[in-house]
């Protein structure tokens, strides 16, 4: 079997390393990278650290409007699916290259396969979330992480080809949590365990509204514990933009990194008392290491994460993100919602058994 699996983004390195593997000892795999995540910090260092396979083909598409993105991905995946004939696209999560792929691959009648499928945040005014429901509606195999997943997917009328396979980034998580790494990223950033809050920020819904910045600022200002906030460098961008940079000097419990490799935050986010974010990726990543999660949105996809108790959403809301850290909680329980740690061969078996015909 012929499979091209494309990826752009970190959260989608990280989801990649431990599927290359596994379809690798069975198939061949043309790995293709969009180029939507481009810089040193949040592209080349997860291939070296996380064993994933120098791409392919890279795209080298960059940063540009919603519109602009997904249309120069498009153009270019097409031609590279009618030169290459793969037998199936894999796609991950509900980025632009998530779009792109599966578009691209669609209208040229080869099946698509959605890693991560049956998420839903319920809010349309996220990007993400229209990139993830036409994705879905567009694919021929909907690789579920959670139970919650394939029940969304039955609500929208899609059954045939759903597999529930657990969560590939548990499997991720799992293989580095004890490296070596996790251990010196402490060490680097001179914090120590339990004394700090560990904090991201991306989202367009924060990153480009100024009064949301603004707040979410005040709030990591007005924190118990230091905050050791990696900042995304269109964060950093628009903090500039919107004349905050003062704010936020001025705040002496605010301490700004640049985006460190998955491996150092792992051990940072095992290190810390919580998480502050915005990201998707990362409540799971906290969950699977026991670290309470304070999300600066309104809605999250990983609902088991606020069930369990594990999670509080608080938007981007100075009152509401204080009160949520001043009211840290440790819940008694921690199930195995997303799966055993071995997705990734979830994955394998699933294609393999919708698409042995052209093994």
């Amino acid at each position: 079997m012929k499979i091209i699996s494309i990826v752009g983004a970190r959260p989608q390195f990280i989801k990649a390393a431990p599927v290359c593997r596994a379809l690798r000892s069975q198939h061949e795999e043309l790995l293709v990278h969009s180029g939507q995540h481009y810089d040193y910090n949040m592209s080349d260092v997860f291939f070296e650290q996380l064993g994933i396979p120098r791409p392919d083909f890279n795209l080298g598409v960059g940063s540009g409007t919603h519109g602009q993105q997904t249309a120069e991905m498009l153009v270019l995946l097409e031609e590279l699916f009618i030169e290459q004939a793969p037998d199936v696209v894999l796609v991950y999560g509900d980025t632009n290259t998530t779009l792109a792929g599966g578009l691209a691959a669609a209208k040229l009648d080869i099946p698509v396969a959605h890693v991560e499928a049956g998420l839903r945040s319920f809010n349309r005014a996220m990007p993400e979330e229209i990139n993830r429901v036409v994705v879905d509606h567009l694919s021929d195999l909907l690789l579920c992480p959670t139970g919650a997943a394939v029940e969304n997917l039955t609500t929208e009328g899609i059954s045939d080809g759903v597999a529930l396979v657990g969560d590939v980034m548990l499997d991720t998580a799992r293989c580095f949590a004890d490296a070596d790494e996790t251990r010196v990223a402490l060490e680097r950033f001179e914090v120590e365990p339990g004394g700090y809050y560990l904090a991201t920020v991306h989202r367009a819904s924060n990153s480009d509204n100024e009064q949301h910045l603004k707040s979410i600022i005040d709030a990591f200002a007005a924190a118990d514990k230091p905050v050791l906030w990696a900042v995304h460098p269109r964060t950093a961008k628009n903090i500039e933009a919107f004349g905050l940079q003062a704010r936020l000097d001025s705040a002496e419990n605010i301490r700004t990194i640049p985006p460190v490799s998955y491996v150092e935050t792992v051990g940072l986010l095992k290190g810390s008392v919580a998480l502050l974010t915005d990201s998707g990726g990362m409540q799971k990543e906290a969950y699977f290491f026991g670290v309470p999660c304070v999300t600066l949105r309104e809605e999250t996809e990983w609902v088991e994460t606020v069930e369990l108790g594990w999670n509080r959403l608080v938007g981007a809301d100075t009152a509401r993100i204080m009160a949520a850290m001043a009211s840290i909680e440790h819940p008694s329980t921690r199930p195995d919602v997303y799966g055993d740690g071995h997705a990734a061969e979830a994955i394998l078996a699933a294609l393999e058994a919708r698409y042995s015909c052209h093994s």
